[in-house]
């Protein structure tokens, strides 16, 4: 594994840890969401249903991410790949 690979590595960890470490602060408000979103539907109000649209496109981002992210490497490695030159070898 060269060196810049074994950098980003450990860069992709410590961005990782940093954002599980920050996300237990946001888990604190979930009770709290809940209890407005059920407050608001028994009163006959629409805004849970926006708050579950919020939650659905919140939870959506980091895969359309992850996956974009990971057909732009694809599709460079595939160019990368394409752009090798071939080893032959001869019998002379």
């Amino acid at each position: 594994m060269s060196l810049n690979m074994k950098k980003k590595l450990i860069l992709g960890i410590l961005v990782i840890v940093l954002i599980a470490c920050a996300s237990t602060d946001m888990l604190a408000q979930c009770p709290m969401c809940r209890m407005s979103a059920e407050s608001n539907l028994q009163d006959g109000g629409t805004e849970a249903r926006g708050l579950n649209n919020g939650i659905l496109y919140m939870l959506a981002m980091p895969y359309m991410l992850v996956g974009i992210l990971g057909f732009l490497w694809w599709k460079n490695r595939k160019d990368d790949d394409e752009d090798a030159i071939p080893l032959t070898y001869s019998d002379n």
